[in-house]
């Protein structure tokens, strides 16, 4: 197996793309629960390229009814990327101050309970922009939004088979 590097810029023109929009190839989950970790799914895809398709423990999206819950579950992405030893994205947690673009911050209650998954795409005057969906967003300073607990998901590279 063989490390290449995420492509950053990538991930950050898909989610200009698309943070007021969706990618028809991709299910629109706002009534069902929220669509921002899909949307940020799909944000590091554009900088990844591959999908992990060890089922129910990887990483890809096929279909609405064929997806694993690291796909669109705030909680199961975390676990993947910084869990993931096998083919695709792989990350480590980090300070909200070693983010880079193409990153995800996750953001939660004062107990821990991680609620939302936006995508770092920039940075301005010492302050983190992201982009999400739910309430759709792009170059939003991550200190407008309330939250009582924040972790980042700093993507180290992309595991691909030789």
């Amino acid at each position: 197996m063989k490390i290449k590097p995420y492509n950053r810029a990538a991930a950050v023109e898909y989610a200009r793309r698309w943070a007021f929009g969706r990618n028809p190839a991709y299910y629109d989950f706002n009534n069902i629960g929220g669509d921002c970790t899909n949307f940020a799914s799909q944000c590091i895809y554009a900088g990844a390229k591959i999908m992990n398709f060890t089922p129910t423990f990887g990483w890809y999206y096929k279909s609405v009814n064929d997806r694993t819950p690291s796909w669109t579950g705030v909680q199961y992405l975390y676990n993947f990327l910084t869990g993931n030893e096998g083919i695709g994205p792989f990350a480590e947690e980090t300070s909200l101050d070693k983010l880079e673009a193409g990153d995800i911050v996750q953001l939660g209650t004062a107990t821990g309970d991680f609620y939302h998954s936006p995508v770092v795409v920039g940075f301005s005057r010492g302050r983190i922009l992201v982009a999400a969906h739910t309430y759709d967003a792009f170059n939003k300073p991550l200190n407008s939004y309330t939250f009582g607990k924040a972790r980042g998901i700093h993507i180290l590279g992309v595991r691909e088979n030789d």
